[in-house]
């Protein structure tokens, strides 16, 4: 049976979770919120640039060659801007799981005390219930695990195919870029 003081600190240790964890959530929306800010300025300069020069135009080649020198950077940064979105969101991502791990570990380690403390307290005979049960917790616990490392080798292959992916754009647009000149 749980003792108040224990219920105390079990309810004080959720609420330092909960606050830990949207502390870190809004530090993930302020790093995008900056993210996009300097994406659209930087895009604002560009583009007032790029209208400035397109003033300046004499002739039809001029013109294409300046709309090509617009267009080839444009892969690099749309795969930077994705790479800065996904390390941010990766590294919120693996504050919410540390912090879940955490507490599933304290969960199991609860678990455990509670079996053992039953264990201590259950009638002659109920040796093996008690062995059952630890064993039940036991390959639970190893089944979060297995599907923890499978989830990390899944995040693991898609961050490998984005940035595959980002580099095919990148060169995909560099090629194209190259033949119109």
């Amino acid at each position: 049976m749980l003792t108040v003081e224990q219920v105390a600190a079990l309810n004080k240790a959720n609420l330092d979770v909960f606050f830990g964890l949207t502390e870190k959530t809004f530090e993930g929306v302020e790093k995008l919120t900056q993210l996009n800010l300097a994406a659209g300025k930087a895009a604002l300069n560009e583009s007032a640039a790029h209208a400035q020069a397109l003033l300046n135009v004499k002739d039809v080649q001029q013109f294409v060659a300046l709309q090509s020198e617009a267009l080839q950077p444009v892969g690099e940064k749309v795969s930077s801007y994705s790479r800065h979105v996904y390390d941010i969101t990766a590294g919120t991502q693996a504050e919410f799981t540390k912090a879940v791990e955490a507490q599933l570990a304290d969960a199991h380690k609860a678990v455990l005390n509670m079996v053992d403390a039953a264990a201590k307290n259950a009638p002659v005979g109920s040796e093996s219930a008690v062995a059952l049960f630890k064993t039940a917790v036991s390959a639970s616990n190893n089944a979060y695990e297995s599907v923890q490392k499978v989830v990390k080798q899944a995040t693991q292959a898609a961050e490998a195919n984005l940035q595959a992916v980002a580099q095919n754009a990148v060169n995909t647009t560099k090629a194209t870029t190259a033949r119109k000149r």
